[in-house]
């Protein structure tokens, strides 16, 4: 299934989520003009490695910046075109309404947060692994796991594939993104290279940290 749009309408513009989008592509833009080899040496320097933040030591090649603060140059840093395509289609379908609802300043806050807590979702499942975490789609998650709790009867149009059948259809967000996490939970223990668990992290903080979010902004306007 790939969505393609919500049928849900923003009142505001979504400046940071088109911000975040043009970053992640001009990011990853450059990382093209670097080469294969040079690629592969920029994407072991600003991924987060578990292993390298689980034992506090930078392994080679070494970072720019302490690994720690890798957790956050990693969500701008993707392994390709159909990951960094991918991810940034869900972010432009679902991050316009959760920035909408919570304004741009907190969403920046609530995107940041979820990927982060993603990430450790990852780290805590594999804390020996020397393999590059990279992508938003942590963060991503977050946003999904929030609009699955705002947003429940609101309705994505998807691209569905079933062997010879391919057809637009209008499915609940409840259902699509409920299909979306339980395949997260199926293929966790799949491999495959994809931090799964980072995707489970951040989906379940989303859902957790949304209503807090909320609460703070009610108060404020109180």
């Amino acid at each position: 299934m790939i969505p393609l749009k919500d049928d849900n309408p923003t009142r505001t513009f979504p400046f940071v989520t088109i911000f975040i989008i043009a970053a992640n592509i001009a990011i990853y833009i450059y990382q093209l003009t670097l080469g294969p080899k040079a690629e592969e040496f920029f994407v072991l320097r600003a991924g987060a490695i578990p292993y390298e933040i689980t034992h506090f030591i930078d392994i080679y090649p070494f970072s720019v910046i302490p690994p720690p603060l890798t957790l956050f140059s990693a969500m701008f840093v993707h392994g390709g075109l159909l990951h960094v395509g991918g991810n940034m289609l869900y972010l432009w379908i679902f991050g316009d309404n959760i920035e909408d609802r919570l304004g741009h300043f907190r969403f920046i806050i609530f995107y940041i947060l979820t990927g982060l807590i993603a990430s450790l979702a990852h780290i805590i499942m594999m804390p020996d692994s020397k393999i590059p975490m990279i992508g938003a789609s942590g963060a991503i998650a977050g946003i999904l796991g929030a609009y699955f709790l705002l947003y429940p009867r609101a309705h994505v149009r998807t691209l569905v594939f079933f062997f010879f059948f391919v057809d637009i259809v209008k499915i609940p967000a409840l259902i699509f993104l409920g299909l979306w996490f339980a395949f997260q939970l199926l293929s966790s223990g799949a491999g495959s290279g994809i931090a799964w668990y980072a995707h489970i992290g951040g989906f379940i903080g989303g859902v957790a940290l949304i209503k807090l979010f909320e609460i703070k902004k009610r108060r404020r306007y109180d």
